[in-house]
């Protein structure tokens, strides 16, 4: 036996109405209980959840006359019209279409598909009249008693019916009985109400929720955007040419080497870019590094170590006389993991192309960044990048450790990328990691912390604002 103290006053209700009469839809419920229908919809969720009640649900259908249905019923069905007019002889196709209307159409098209009437060029003749035309006892049906219950009616006739446009109004009807189950039948229910302790503790409910990083990743591109720039797109594996040829890296570069970047076991690209640009930039490098450019280190695949290759890429092929640009997405470093380095991590990335962009430019663009995102203490310091000139260092000061710290490069593309690519006004660039905004956001010392699904700081991280 149930005791009373677990059941709410309005599963009480609806238990003692179902006991009295033992199938009630919730309408009737909610005359025989005086709950309200909210009160009434409750109560049976939580006596389902109980599974003290059953819910049987059915729909039904009503049918009634459209506004066509209730002319074709009173001047007869288009088609008993057209042979009504044929049995006196043969008649043009002009007249019958201007004596019959709209309905010439349909009609015609159901005469020849039952073979009723023959055609020529000009005139329309009977071939044979039909003892009676389906549909016609159905519409009589609607007329006579307004609307007709789906089992009272001829179920092809109402299918052919249905095909006609405002023939005939089908109304669907949902029903649900609520009935007590076996174990609810022996439930004793006290006139008394049990004690209920408001301090007593509830069970945690955790409401899902977005991953703190991927909520720092939409504020960040919601800025960018808000500012005027549009996300492009690029694929996360690369040809080397476009990760460091065309961003004026020599292929001797110790970043190149396996112990930096991840390569594709045994995968070539098999096409990097145009004739014209594989030239060009096989003369940069050959002029200003003074070396022999080899087109197969140019082939290698690897996973891209920023997302720039993906801009430069779309200058290239676009070369816009003015742009405001971004790339946001994953890439990959071969480094050893620690508190500040992971091989595989979040960059934001961006361009700005125009023919009077200057540094001066770059930085109100970062400061105005920095500003939206919550960081007001910034400084930027000269710096060395292989393919900007001149380069700077946005540093950001961390009011919990007390130091500055690094966060973007930034700089203006060098004439030696932008150069061979066809792009002639200047270019302005900066990117660096997400995760280390992310990191100042939430107070993490760990950048591993986003990553080790420890559900404890998850739930407690506050929405990223």
């Amino acid at each position: 036996m149930l005791l009373s103290q677990v059941f709410h006053d309005i599963e009480k209700k609806i238990i003692r109405s179902l006991k009295d009469n033992s199938k009630q839809t919730p309408e009737s419920l909610e005359k025989s209980t005086k709950l309200s229908p909210d009160q009434v919809r409750r109560g049976i969720e939580w006596l389902k959840l109980k599974n003290l009640v059953r819910v049987y649900e059915e729909k039904s259908s009503t049918f009634s006359l459209g506004k066509n249905g209730i002319e074709s019923e009173h001047k007869g069905l288009p088609e008993r019209r057209l042979l009504d007019l044929l049995k006196k002889g043969p008649r043009k196709i002009s007249d019958l279409q201007q004596e019959l209307g709209s309905v010439f159409g349909p009609a015609m098209g159901l005469s020849k598909k039952n073979n009723w009437i023959e055609t020529t060029s000009d005139q329309i003749s009977l071939k044979t009249y039909p003892h009676k035309f389906s549909g016609e006892k159905t519409l009589r049906l609607l007329r006579l008693y307004k609307k007709v219950p789906k089992k009272n009616v001829d179920e092809i006739e109402i299918l052919e019916l249905l095909k006609r446009p405002d023939f005939i109004i089908e109304e669907i009807v949902k029903t649900k009985e609520v009935y007590l189950t076996d174990s609810a039948k022996s439930i004793e229910l006290s006139e008394s109400y049990g004690a209920i302790d408001v301090e007593s503790k509830v069970p945690e409910v955790f409401v899902a929720r977005t991953h703190p990083l991927k909520d720092t990743i939409d504020e960040i591109r919601e800025i960018f955007v808000t500012l005027g720039f549009s996300e492009i797109l690029g694929n996360m594996t690369q040809s080397s040419f476009w990760n460091f040829d065309a961003l004026f890296t020599p292929q001797d570069h110790p970043a190149r080497e396996l112990q930096d970047t991840f390569y594709l076991d045994r995968i070539s690209a098999k096409k990097i870019g145009t004739h014209e640009q594989i030239r060009n930039v096989s003369a940069s490098h050959k002029k200003n590094w003074r070396y022999q450019w080899d087109i197969n280190e140019a082939r290698k695949m690897v996973l891209r170590t920023h997302t720039t290759c993906v801009t430069i890429k779309h200058l290239a092929e676009n070369k816009p006389d003015e742009a405001r640009i971004f790339s946001l997405g994953r890439v990959f470093r071969n480094e050893k993991v620690s508190y500040k380095h992971l091989v595989e991590f979040n960059q934001i990335e961006g361009i700005v192309v125009g023919k009077d962009a200057n540094l001066r430019n770059l930085m109100g663009i970062q400061r105005e960044f920095y500003k939206r995102i919550g960081i007001t203490k910034i400084k930027f310091w000269p710096t060395f990048f292989p393919y900007t000139e001149p380069s700077l260092q946005t540093m950001v000061f961390n009011e919990r450790l007390g130091k500055w710290i690094e966060l973007f490069g930034m700089g203006i593309f060098r004439p030696e990328v932008t150069k061979p690519l066809g792009i002639t006004k200047p270019v302005l660039a900066w990117g660096g990691g997400i995760e280390r905004i992310a990191m100042l956001k939430y107070g993490l010392d760990d950048v591993r912390e986003f990553y080790n699904n420890n559900l404890g700081w998850l739930r407690s991280a506050t929405k990223c604002q």
